[in-house]
Order: C-alpha cells, then sequence, then structure tokens
C-alpha cells in the first residue's frame, strides 16, 4: 500500500524527546520484522575527487579550486579492495565525482574486473559514480557491479533547479534511475534533508518518489553546508542539532513507510554527532559504509563541512565500529553482500 503522505508530513515534523523516541522505536520494530538487526558494511573507497559537476551544495564541485585533485591508482584502490576482503566486509562501494570520459569509464571496467578476480568474486559491489549512458551500465554491471546508487538530492524539480547550474538535467537524472533498473542493478537513490528552500511537504514527497519507483536501497544524509561553495553563507547559521534530528527522522520515516528496503546511515549523521551512525542504526538504518580510503586522500574529498575521521586509518575504524555495533545490541553481516531484501522480493 502507497504510504499515506499526511501520515508522513505528521511523523516528519515530530519535535518533542518523547515523540522522537516513540518514532525511532517504532522504526526500530519494523526494522527487526522486515530485515533483522544484523549490520552489513560497505567500505568506500573515495576512488577521485574529480568531478564535471558543479553543484553548489557540494565540496568537490569543479568550480571549487581550493582541493587538489586526485584519482586514487589501479594498484592502490586494488590493495583497498583486499583490505576490505580480508577483513570480512562482505561488500564495498567505488564512489567518486562524476565523469563520462572513456579513459575514466574504461579504468572503472577494468577495476571492478580486477576486484572480481582478486575476490574470487566474493565481494559484492556498489558503484555511485553518477550519471552514465545505459551502456555504461550495462558494461558496469557485466564486469561485477550488482548495486548502484544515484541520490537525486530532491524529488521536486524547482528545488533542484536552485541548487544546480542550468545545464544540470533532473529529468536525465531520473532517467538514469531507469537505465539501471534495466541493466539489473539493486537500485539505490536518496536525497539530501535540511537543504535550503526544502519544505516537510518535499520531503515527503521525496519518499513516496522512493516508493512508487520501487527504490531497493537509500544513501540519505543531512544537508551541511560547506565554505568552498555558493551556499558558504550558511556555515554560519548552520544548526548541528536540527539537522541531526531531521536526518534521523528521515531514516525512521522511510523505514515505517518502505519497510525491507537497505538504509544507509552516513558519515555526515557521524559529523553531527560522535554517535550520529548508531543513532541511524537505532532509527532503522541497517547499512553502514566505513572509509577504507588511504588517509593520505580523505582531505580531497570533503563533500561537506566537517567530515569526520579524515586521520583514522581503516584498522582503527573497523575496531570502533566493532564495538560501536555490539553496544547497541546487533551484529555484523562478515562475509555477506547483505542485499536489499526489497530487491529479492521484487525479483523473485
Amino acid at each position: 500500500m502507497r504510504p499515506d503522505k499526511n501520515e508522513l508530513i505528521r511523523m516528519l515534523s515530530l519535535t518533542t524527546e518523547e515523540e522522537l523516541q516513540a518514532l525511532y522505536k517504532r522504526a526500530y520494530e519494523v526494522k527487526k520484522q522486515y530485515v533483522g538487526t544484523k549490520v552489513y558494511f560497505r567500505g568506500i573507497i573515495e576512488l577521485s575527487n574529480i568531478c564535471s559537476k558543479n553543484c553548489y551544495y557540494c565540496g568537490i564541485r569543479s568550480g571549487n579550486p581550493d582541493f587538489k585533485r586526485y584519482t586514487i591508482s589501479m594498484e592502490e584502490a586494488l590493495a583497498e579492495a583486499k583490505w576490505c576482503l580480508d577483513q570480512r566486509y562482505g561488500s564495498l562501494v567505488i564512489q567518486a565525482g562524476e565523469r563520462t570520459d572513456k579513459a575514466w569509464t574504461d579504468y572503472i571496467e577494468e577495476l571492478l574486473r580486477g576486484i572480481k578476480k582478486l575476490s574470487g568474486g566474493k565481494l559484492g559491489i556498489t558503484l555511485s559514480l553518477g550519471e552514465q549512458s545505459e551502456e555504461v551500465y550495462k558494461r558496469w554491471f557485466d564486469a561485477g557491479a550488482h548495486r548502484y546508487l544515484l541520490r537525486i538530492e530532491t524529488s521536486n524539480p524547482e528545488l533542484y533547479k536552485t541548487l544546480h547550474p542550468a545545464d544540470h538535467d533532473f529529468e536525465h537524472r531520473k532517467h538514469c534511475l531507469t537505465l539501471l533498473r534495466n541493466s539489473g542493478y539493486q537500485v539505490g537513490t536518496g536525497i539530501m534533508v535540511g537543504l535550503p528552500g526544502q519544505s516537510i511537504e518535499d520531503i515527503a514527497n521525496d519518499i513516496l518518489f522512493f516508493y512508487d519507483r520501487d527504490i531497493d536501497m537509500l544513501g540519505m544524509g543531512p544537508y551541511i553546508p560547506h565554505h568552498g561553495t555558493p551556499l558558504k553563507h550558511l556555515v554560519d547559521s548552520f544548526d548541528e542539532d536540527a539537522a541531526l534530528k531531521m536526518g534521523l527522522k528521515l531514516i525512521a520515516s522511510c523505514r515505517i513507510a518502505l519497510k525491507d528496503v537497505n538504509i544507509a546511515t552516513t558519515t555526515a549523521l557521524q559529523a553531527l554527532h560522535p554517535e550520529g551512525r548508531e543513532m541511524g542504526l537505532l532509527a532503522g538504518a541497517n547499512v553502514l559504509m566505513p572509509n577504507i580510503t588511504d588517509t593520505k586522500y580523505r582531505e580531497g574529498y570533503q563533500l561537506y563541512e566537517g567530515k569526520p575521521c579524515l586521520d583514522e586509518n581503516a584498522d582503527q575504524c573497523i575496531s570502533c565500529l566493532s564495538r560501536r555495533i555490539e553496544s547497541i545490541g546487533e551484529s555484523i553481516g562478515f562475509d555477506e553482500w547483505g542485499d536489499s531484501q526489497h530487491f529479492a522480493a521484487r525479483t523473485k
């Protein structure tokens, strides 16, 4: 049954601590019923901060001159994938700025085949590499990727226009979700919550968009302004507590409304609170994405202000996360892909 928009608006509008805790508890019960309390790790490799897009909210936008641009070598990326395998992570995510040139798409295809070979097919692979042609999506799928995250950031076309230059096509971005579905992927998308000009009704419509599109997985987070963007004037007035609560309400509302999709608890939540990611799990998320990128590159991949763990190596990260997850009574799905149960049900 399609979620009720008024109910979504009600959940997203809750403010008192008592109401919020009741919402998170309800979402957690739905999570336990539909996807269980196992947390699936996706080790993130931030492969490159070179981007052809100039989105107004993003720190690595092409128009920001303050970052030294980089692309991790094939050898380094494969070493990070091998580390991921050795730590018994079931999956990894390859994330980068958006590019469509042939050298880049060929590089990704070669890397995918390399990861499949070194892991004997054991590592699940999610891509988050933006808008591509259907031919490229299919090539990457055939090379070994099976999940793809393409965030739309908002389903409101007018709001989208205020956040992107005129050459960024909202309809094309939506169409790419269709191309991904046609290519065989488990399809993920997501939004930022707390965007300037965004209303509670917009966010409710976003959740309905996820439902109508039959989305398999979600990667969402609070909008955190960055000083290297045209929205830098919002940095000083940014309310971390309000952003955290809105991010958690979004996770909880999506879990209640969409039930069996995979939902990630993102690093942006940790940027707002030291235990933000665990709070996301308790609000209904079931996927966690530790950063396994070499620390020497992390300074150059700051999409938002205050990104945590810039100098924490992957070994420190997994030890810390394991303790934190066990402390809230959940377990880690080591050696498991942790595929979307929604995808499995839809493709029976």
